[in-house]
């Protein structure tokens, strides 16, 4: 008697529902892993944004205790790295480690504006994500007068 051979169905591949489920179950991941990176790059550029004003900030006070006076709203913050004409005391590497005032975490030029409303001297900001005045969140304007405020506020919670 011969031993009869059963044949095996072997199985190759996957089925049409089976792409699908993987398909979706990919794409639910992506979405998660997405939304928290966006979420983290918009930290990261408010952390910058915060860092850049109070560098700059300090920068500010620091030419004007060097010439006796605050950059003007005319030269903007580029006094801080190419000595204005009339300035007697500057100092002779600028007053930025860089050659070039930095941007904000969004890539924008700060706006220096001398004698605000606060009544403070000085106030250097950046208009936020969205790049107009106003707005929440992460479109939210950025003072160099309020981050030093929230370095306390920080520490206190």
């Amino acid at each position: 008697m011969k031993k009869e051979k059963t044949k095996k169905r072997t199985r190759r591949g996957f089925t049409m529902v089976e792409l699908m489920a993987m398909l979706i179950i990919i794409g639910l991941l992506a979405t998660l892993v997405v939304t928290k990176v966006a979420s983290n790059i918009d930290k990261a550029r408010v952390t910058t944004t915060k860092v850049n004003l109070k560098s700059l900030h300090n920068a500010v006070n620091r030419f004007k205790m060097d010439t006796g006076r605050y950059p003007t709203e005319e030269e903007q913050l580029t006094a801080l790295v190419v000595q204005p004409g009339d300035v007697i005391g500057w100092e002779p590497d600028g007053y930025l480690e860089t050659t070039e005032v930095p941007p904000d975490g969004w890539g924008n030029e700060f706006i220096y504006e001398l004698y605000p409303e606060s009544g403070k001297p000085f106030v250097i900001k950046s208009l936020g994500a969205d790049s107009q005045e106003g707005g929440e969140g992460y479109d939210a304007d950025l003072l160099s007068t309020d981050v030093f405020t929230d370095r306390k506020t920080e520490e206190m919670e």
